[in-house]
């Protein structure tokens, strides 16, 4: 199957309509689809053939999905790239990909130039600016000039339609393969899990280079309501675009909920028509979700995945209940159970690893078949989280594996702690891992950010969580930050706080 002739049949057969806003752009599902059609032609013209790896790196604009579509119609495979990364994290993927051709823009050029230094393989360079440099090519005469090419690349289930490299949290990026296949199975399971009215138009703010953001436009793919593409995480925008275009779906992560509990006038802009509010990619706190329901009325619908599994796994149903704190249960077609450290599945209330199996799974990760086989056994995906499935059947992440501190000989979940220190009212963020202890081997150490203007001493965090938890569990030291370090699309990277604890 191939994803991008799904997409022309669905476009086919519904007929002309708008797909896409974005800032003063209004754009039809058939203009994107000729769009899509003459860049196959063009670059196929430029060399590029089923199989060989093509960068996107750029914020969400129509011409990222447009690369998408022409791609994949060609057999060609994404790399949707962090475009904030350094340009060493950059010359790596460009190098461990084997990429020879990027789209991107002027404003990322001189990352584009340097990771280029050490990858000199990199040798095509399409921006999608009017005026570009000698040496680069524009892509919008590059469409304009071709033909539009008909042709559908017939793709066997295992042939990759994106390498999309992980945000590297705990250790250095890994590309994660994923097939037309796959991408097709996980947006169907959206869809049928998450069973929106279709005319619901979608507020679509997570970038296209994570795969979050790769599932939520793919699930498009089913629907015929237009989106609203955002190209950054302003929340100006957010609001205003949600007013303007009477949005009613958006998904976002936990940080960017936290945000918005910042915005300092939050009735501003009349919010009203929105309907679901869907997080995932990070544990959501208690307090963030009754927070945001006080001020901004609506319900957070918790999900989880992994972009080795496509992205969304589980989610709280849209209707019916929802268990705040959990992941809810598995989407329609996905097996999700607990494992212990000995391969043996546990009953409902004991806590072990998350394992999930589906038709949504990677093929494994690329050039690495010691890392592949540590992450899949026996068609079985090993998460890294830890958890347990409640009575009902919906799933609890406590904690990951890699972050659980070992503290006298005993498992601490950070989560717990964490979940304490965001019920303080003075703080926004919070963070824990372990730090060495001449005693106990670990102890803890938070990392906490305040509300503006709000002022606390450590002492005074560490005594608020004794009132909580017992003195064994509390923070041994708080370090105060300005913000916590997050990948683009809000995890807190805890290997970077490991380095100062």
């Amino acid at each position: 199957m191939n994803l991008a002739e799904f997409r022309d049949k669905k476009v086919l057969s519904e007929g002309e309509r708008i797909a896409i806003y974005f800032k003063d752009r209004e754009l039809t599902n058939m203009q994107m689809q000729k769009n899509s059609r003459k860049l196959t032609g063009a670059l196929k013209e430029l060399g590029i053939k089923r199989g060989d790896r093509v960068i996107i790196q750029m914020p969400n604009c129509p011409e990222v999905l447009e690369s998408f579509y022409a791609c994949w119609m060609m057999g060609a495979v994404i790399v949707p790239i962090n475009f904030l990364m350094n340009d060493e994290e950059i010359a790596y993927i460009y190098k461990d990909s084997g990429a020879k051709t990027v789209i991107s823009s002027m404003d990322f050029l001189p990352k584009v130039r340097a990771a280029q230094e050490k990858a000199p393989d990199m040798k095509t360079v399409i921006l999608i600016d009017k005026e570009v440099p000698e040496g680069t090519i524009a892509y919008h005469p590059l469409v304009e000039n071709a033909e539009e090419d008909y042709l559908f690349a017939d793709m066997k289930e295992d042939e990759l339609a994106a390498l999309i490299y992980t945000a590297g949290t705990t250790g250095n990026s890994k590309g994660v393969m994923h097939t037309h296949h796959s991408l097709y199975a996980n947006a169907k399971m959206q869809f049928e899990s998450m069973a929106f009215p279709d005319e619901m138009i979608n507020i679509s703010v997570l970038p296209l280079c994570h795969s979050f953001g790769i599932a939520t436009i793919n699930n498009g793919m089913f629907r015929t309501a237009p989106t609203v593409l955002l190209d950054s995480f302003d929340l100006e925008l957010i609001l205003s675009s949600i007013e303007k275009y009477r949005g009613n779906v958006m998904a976002a992560v936990p940080t960017m909920y936290v945000y918005l509990l910042l915005y300092p006038e939050p009735k501003k802009y009349d919010v009203s028509s929105m309907q679901f509010w869907i997080s995932g990619s990070a544990p959501l706190a208690m307090e963030t979700w009754k927070k945001f329901k006080e001020i901004y009325g609506g319900e957070i619908i918790e999900g989880w995945g992994l972009t080795e599994a496509g992205a969304n796994n589980s989610t709280n149903p849209i209707y019916g209940e929802k268990k705040v704190g959990s992941i809810g249960i598995p989407m329609k077609g996905t097996e999700m159970k607990i494992m212990d450290d000995d391969g043996k599945f546990l009953p409902r209330g004991e806590q072990g690893e998350i394992v999930i199996r589906g038709p949504q799974l990677m093929k494994g990760y690329w050039n690495k078949p010691e890392e592949t086989a540590q992450a899949m056994r026996e068609g079985w995906l090993h998460t890294g989280d830890v958890g347990y499935e409640d009575e009902d059947g919906y799933f609890w992440i406590t904690d990951r594996k890699k972050d659980l501190i070992i503290k006298g000989g005993e498992n601490i979940s950070p989560r717990a702690i964490e979940e304490a220190l965001f019920a303080h009212p003075q703080i926004s963020e919070a963070a824990v891992v372990g730090m060495k202890d001449d005693i106990y081997g670990e102890n803890i150490k938070a990392f906490v950010v305040l509300n503006p203007g709000q002022k606390a001493s450590a002492e005074e965090i560490i005594e608020y969580c004794k009132t909580t938890l017992t003195n064994f569990l509390a923070p041994k030291e708080v370090v105060f930050m300005d913000a916590l370090p997050k990948s683009l699309v809000g995890k807190v990277l805890k290997k970077e706080l490991r380095k100062i604890a």
